[in-house]
């Protein structure tokens, strides 16, 4: 017996509970729901002497990748030398100081409360402007957002 293109593409739809039902056996590689203990999280300095202490990595239940983590910025200092991009969206969360955000040539002042944020594969970089330390938490959203340093 033999079966046309058309009568297997009738059958997709009917195999795609199965697979769905499938899935639900694999084992969940996502992050667990639980808190994040500011006081547990590593810290290791950056090349620009930042203080970098990651809070939470790894996957979403939905796939998406996540990290999180907060930044002890010296004045004048910057995360990166240039400007850059990648695949995930990034948000800056500033707790103390003021950070300039760059995206795409276009400056962004933010102080303690502010939110920043930069889509997917938009140019941006940000840096230290005010005379003090500044903390700010990053949470990055997207693919590859677990895997980045």
């Amino acid at each position: 017996m033999s079966i046309t293109r058309r009568a297997m593409c009738a059958l997709i739809p009917a195999l795609l509970p199965a697979a769905q039902q499938l899935r639900a056996f694999a084992p969940d590689k996502s992050l667990p729901s639980r808190a994040f203990s500011f006081d547990k999280a590593p810290m290791h300095l950056a090349n620009n002497n930042a203080q970098i202490r990651l809070m939470m990595r790894g996957k979403l239940a939905t796939g998406e990748g996540i990290e999180v983590h907060e930044t002890t910025l010296p004045a004048g200092g910057a995360p990166t030398a240039t400007t850059h991009h990648h695949p995930h969206s990034e948000m800056w969360l500033i707790r103390e100081g003021t950070i300039e955000l760059t995206v795409n040539d276009k400056h962004f002042r933010l102080e303690p409360g502010s939110v920043g944020f930069v889509r997917s594969n938009e140019e941006h970089g940000i840096r230290n402007v005010g005379p003090t330390a500044a903390l700010y938490f990053v949470v990055a959203v997207g693919p590859g957002a677990e895997l980045q340093e």
